[in-house]
């Protein structure tokens, strides 16, 4: 059963974000503009999730997501996902995200992600947590995610995160 729900919570993570829902709510810390942030709810069992948000970096420099952590999980890392040559290949970004000045990185499923292990319980639909991330030059801001259903490839609307 375990690692079923391991090999679902891989599949989900691979799954395409869709176009996002305009006008939904944002939060500024430094240059960084932080949008639709949100997670997935999760099978019982599953050990982990994934956390999803937009950047832009609005500045002339270039900035990076360096940590992030929640008390919803054990362990938050920021993480890539690529498929090389068939083979899903999951990694943690050591030096974090960059985000280049005047450009915008997605976190999406299927890319970059937050990754929360060790749940002690699974994520439910509409559950929301709170969720600090860590930046080099901006600082450190608090976002809520809140969880669309298991699989969506992209958050409810009127669901956008608002900062702390």
């Amino acid at each position: 059963m375990k690692s079923a729900a391991v090999i679902a919570l891989a599949a989900t993570l691979m799954l395409p974000v869709t176009s996002a829902v305009a006008d939904m709510a944002h939060t500024m810390v430094g240059d960084l503009r932080l949008e639709q942030p949100w997670t997935r709810a999760t099978p019982g069992g599953a050990p982990a999730g994934g956390g999803y948000l937009t950047i832009t970096n609005t500045g002339s420099e270039d900035d990076r997501l360096v940590a992030a952590s929640t008390d919803r999980v054990k362990v938050t890392e920021i993480h890539s996902m690529d498929v090389v040559d068939g083979v899903m290949k999951m990694r943690k970004l050591e030096d974090g995200l960059e985000l280049p000045a005047g450009e915008t990185v997605q976190l999406a499923p299927g890319g970059f992600h937050l990754m929360f292990m060790g749940l002690a319980e699974p994520i439910g639909v509409g559950e929301t947590f709170a969720v600090e991330l860590t930046f080099e030059k901006a600082g450190t801001v608090v976002l809520e995610m809140t969880a669309a259903p298991l699989g969506a490839s992209e958050p409810h609307a009127g669901h956008g995160g608002h900062g702390n």
